[in-house]
């Protein structure tokens, strides 16, 4: 989680209170019911306007059925600035709490484009999404691979990146993953690397780093692509064949624009999660972790992401012009109604684009 003191004696300070608007995500899954936890209380309110796009109806239907079964710890929608959406009669008669269909996916799909649209306009600093259900996207006609790539498309780039950020509970020590590749099936990954791509996604990381974070002297490891790196070729030939070579070139290339950034690797990418691990849970006073990991393919930087952090990490998108985070889990339909999913991450989510979109705004960097 991100400190409420830590982040709001930045926010009080500046000119501006950072804006974010919250989707309610896939309306048959736990997003409304992980927002009114997440907002109970009032104190993400104090370093931010909030506002959450999505439908009153749901959010005050879920309100009475979880408070009707006890539970206590969530907002009165009553008391949250909402922006409304009209679904139509339709939509609204086929949505069905547990189970994502095409209105579930037309109305997720809604709320993204409003509040992109909004964004776009000026009204609001970043986006926090709730999670959504790409199947119930594609049965309402709408093919993307997540909502990455259409924030990516409506705001007019073609260089992002999806980073992981998680700050641990037990050290404070914050862990920040970028994925080169995301939502493509394993097979087409290594076809798909290459020192093109890996270029946009370093320098992508490197300004990430230095304007979202303050960090301007980086020490980032890259993962290799084949059990040990390929052994010199012997499991796998990226490494030997581009690979290394690429990491060679670029820490020759950074040399005279930033001589204190350090480039590690390829390391296996089995043991590449043993200091991240060690600083996560301070099992050891002699880490000395990396200031963020680049990950060749999807399930190689979320399976220790969410081993790790599972409760607390945040999905943030890189190289957009706005700030837009959102909680890593999914949509939740098993439970969706149950008044069991646990808000950890979406707070942190909304904490994050206010800590990051305070410091856009404001031309400020912090650690």
């Amino acid at each position: 989680m991100y400190p409420i003191d830590i982040i709001d004696s930045q926010v009080t300070s500046d000119k501006k209170r950072p804006s974010l608007v919250v989707t309610m995500g896939d309306p048959a899954g736990i997003g409304t019911e992980v927002i009114l936890k997440a907002a109970a209380g009032g104190d993400l309110q104090k370093y931010c306007d909030l506002k959450i796009v999505g439908s009153r109806y749901l959010l005050e239907d879920n309100y009475d059925k979880l408070r009707k079964i006890g539970v206590k710890n969530i907002a009165n929608p009553q008391e949250l600035s909402i922006i409304d959406v009209d679904l139509g009669g339709d939509i609204k008669s086929g949505i069905i709490i547990g189970k994502g269909n095409a209105a579930s996916g037309f109305a997720s799909f809604s709320y993204m484009e409003t509040a992109i649209r909004l964004t776009m306009a000026g009204e609001f600093d970043g986006i926090v999404t709730a999670p959504i259900a790409k199947s119930a996207w594609k049965q309402a006609g709408y093919s993307y691979p997540g909502q990455t790539e259409l924030l990516a498309e409506k705001a007019g780039v073609d260089k992002f990146g999806m980073l992981f950020v998680g700050r641990s509970p037990h050290t404070g020590w914050t862990m920040r993953t970028l994925l080169a590749t995301t939502h493509i099936p394993l097979h087409q990954v290594p076809s798909l690397l290459t020192p093109e791509l890996m270029s946009q996604k370093l320098e992508l990381l490197l300004s990430c780093l230095a304007e979202d974070f303050g960090i301007h002297n980086p020490r980032i490891v890259i993962a290799g692509l084949n059990p040990h790196s390929g052994e010199e070729g012997h499991l796998g030939t990226e490494e030997k064949e581009w690979l290394t070579s690429w990491i060679e070139e670029k820490r020759e290339e950074l040399k005279e624009k930033f001589p204190n950034v350090i480039l590690e690797g390829p390391l296996p990418p089995d043991t590449m999660w043993v200091k991240p691990g060690l600083a996560w849970y301070g099992n050891s006073q002699n880490v000395h972790p990396a200031d963020a990991y680049l990950a060749l393919y999807h399930d190689q930087g979320l399976i220790p992401v969410k081993l790790m952090a599972f409760d607390r990490a945040v999905n943030t998108s890189i190289g957009l012009p706005f700030i837009r985070t959102s909680p890593d889990h999914g949509t939740g339909f098993d439970i969706a109604g149950l008044g069991v999913a646990d808000a950890t991450s979406m707070k942190a989510a909304i904490e994050l684009g206010a800590e990051l979109a305070a410091q856009k705004i404001n031309h400020k960097k912090f650690v």
